[in-house]
């Protein structure tokens, strides 16, 4: 099976559970796999020209580097298909030919805030994560960092990494994706020990330390993206995307100019839309191939749900009835009430102080006088953030105490996630007859992120929210509001999208029309038709061009960004070609 220009990937001949991965730019040089041992060839750098070498060795932690291009285009094939269910799928690039966009220092945290503040402001291109790759090696013990759980987000969907070696850097981004999907190290997790690896000999990807190219996600891992995606993140993941940067080709899953259908590569094909589908033609009398909304080469019927809601805070979507896909996913506007009355919706999240400290202390919120006592003290055991001094503490205003250090009862003495940093505020006050138990700390992520203040969004009172520390009025969130004389009309849900999501029986712009759903024909014979609440569909990641898990088809949209230097601009683009696969580069050497 050929690839662009001089790289190819394929399997042995009659060779089950092989896989081959070769380029020919520059001599031959590569990496093959009979299933139980694993084949270099590559060149040898000595001056003397000598033919090409083939070495064979047992897979050991310590694999040659060189040998690592091939590992990295096979993983959506063979090592990760298994463990999750999404594609990654590269939207767009961009190079820095002449100079730096932002300041790359030592320092991955300072780097990465710059450069989500030119993605911010400068990449028109839409994508649910941008990586930035640069050949500084960064002070840190990792080739980089990325925000944790911040995919889908413009400020926080993205990470830097280092730029070398093809197979390190692929677990880099990898790590690094994983990370933006709200994976952990398995170091910040208090229960790392019941998270052992499947496959001691390699490693799993989230490891610290200690493997050298892993190639699957622990349990713990996986889980932790569900329920990252259950609790509202990931939205954007559901989101087939309406372009690729690479050409059309015939069995990527995508249907593009020419083409009719899609349902991917062979394998995907014979799971499903294999009958409808041939050669990314519909066969006779099929309307579609795959999708949520299709079943059986025809589309489903208008109302059936194709998306469930994942919290309080979503929406479920149905099949429009002329269509094979899904709607996008979307979810409440921010602002709605959540959790019966007790939580607001947002960024697709219901946001209440006892849901934060379960989730991070695994008990619930601190009475409201803890809050009110120790907050307006300005002291490490409570406060509304660091000063501009960086050294001191912020006393938070009395309207604002409920916005500023979480407060917890009975916690644990270490977060589930993050490290933490200074002692535990552990206080117990004695307050109109009855003791309180008031306690707190500081959990930073590898992002500089403290998980010890209160979520933006969490309510702070009568139709008040918190937003950066402050406790606030919602009008001056300035939501928008969607069409209708009342928000939709009584018969939807306004969404994130501006848009009203209509009840059933009900359309138009602001869900004013009554169009009732007809109740479905059953077709001849015993079978009668059956509208289907298809389960939740959710995707998952794993490193390379084009995964799949078990969950269903959505996507990350990514942004590649990349820098050549003009002095040696051939041989950084061969490494490219072999790193195209991956999603985002920029290559500062």
């Amino acid at each position: 099976m050929g690839g662009e220009h001089c790289y190819y990937h394929g399997r042995l001949r009659g060779v089950p559970g092989s896989w081959v991965a070769l380029s020919t730019c520059h001599g031959l040089r590569g990496m093959f796999s009979d299933g139980n041992f694993s084949y270099g060839i590559d060149a040898l750098s000595c001056p003397p020209p000598l033919p090409p070498q083939v070495r064979r060795g047992q897979r050991t932690v310590q694999t040659e580097t060189k040998y690592i291009e091939l590992m990295v285009v096979n993983d959506h094939d063979l090592f990760l298909i298994v463990i999750l269910n999404t594609r990654i799928v590269l939207v767009a690039m961009e190079t820095w030919s002449s100079q730096n966009m932002v300041s790359v220092g030592n320092d991955p945290l300072l780097t990465l805030r710059d450069f989500m503040k030119y993605r911010k402001e400068s990449i028109k291109e839409r994508s649910d994560a941008t990586h930035l790759f640069s050949g500084r090696t960064f002070q840190s013990s990792r080739s980089g960092t990325a925000y944790i759980g911040g995919i889908c987000s413009l400020t926080r969907g993205g990470g830097v990494n280092e730029y070398g070696n093809v197979g390190p850097m692929a677990i880099t981004l990898c790590q690094s994706l994983g990370q933006n999907i709200g994976m952990m190290w398995n170091k910040e997790r208090p229960t790392a020990g019941d998270c052992r690896c499947p496959d001691p000999w390699l490693g799993c990807i989230m490891e610290d330390t200690g493997y050298y190219l892993p190639r699957k996600f622990s349990r713990c891992s996986v889980d932790e993206y569900l329920r990252f995606l259950q609790q509202g993140g990931g939205s954007c993941l559901f989101n087939k995307p309406s372009k690729l940067l690479d050409s059309p080709e015939c069995g990527n899953g995508f249907v593009e100019v020419g083409e009719e259908c899609d349902c991917g590569s062979h394998v995907e094909c014979a799971r499903s839309g294999g009958a409808c589908c041939k050669k990314c033609t519909l066969t006779h009398d099929a309307m579609c191939s795959n999708g949520l909304c299709c079943r059986g080469c025809r589309y489903e019927l208008r109302g059936v749900t194709c998306r469930e809601v994942t919290n309080d805070c979503d929406v479920p979507e149905t099949c429009p009835g002329d269509s094979s896909q899904c709607p996008h996913n979307v979810h409440k506007l921010d602002g709605y009430m959540c959790e019966a009355g007790q939580g607001r919706c947002f960024g697709g999240r219901c946001k209440t102080r006892d849901g934060q400290c379960r989730g991070l202390w695994g008990h619930n919120s601190a009475d409201r006088f803890c809050y009110e006592k120790l907050n307006s003290e300005g002291t490490e055991k409570g406060n509304c953030g660091r000063d501009s001094s960086g050294q001191g503490w912020v006393q938070c205003n009395k309207q604002d105490v409920l916005c500023g250090f979480l407060l917890c009862t009975n916690m644990s003495a270490k977060p589930r996630f993050g490290d933490l940093q200074g002692d535990l505020t552990s206080l117990t006050i004695y307050h109109q007859n009855r003791y309180l138990d008031c306690r707190g700390g500081h959990a930073v992520l590898e992002d500089g992120s403290d998980l010890g203040y209160v979520e933006d969004g969490t309510p702070c009172g009568p139709n008040m929210m918190c937003l950066d520390r402050r406790c606030l009025p919602v009008p001056t969130f300035n939501l928008s509001t969607c069409p209708g004389t009342s928000i939709c009309s009584h018969h939807g849900t306004c969404s994130n999208e501006v848009r009203c999501i209509c009840d059933a029986d009900y359309t138009g712009k602001d869900c004013s029309v009554y169009d009732p759903i007809p109740d479905p024909t059953p077709p001849e014979g015993p079978e009668k038709y059956k509208v289907l609440c298809s389960k939740i569909r959710t995707e998952h990641f794993t490193m390379g061009r084009s995964f799949l898990t078990h969950f269903s088809t959505s996507s990350i949209h990514t942004h590649l960004i990349r820098h050549f230097d003009r002095k040696n601009n051939h041989s950084q683009h061969d490494g490219y070609m072999q790193f195209k696969w991956l999603l985002f580069k920029n290559i500062h050497i």
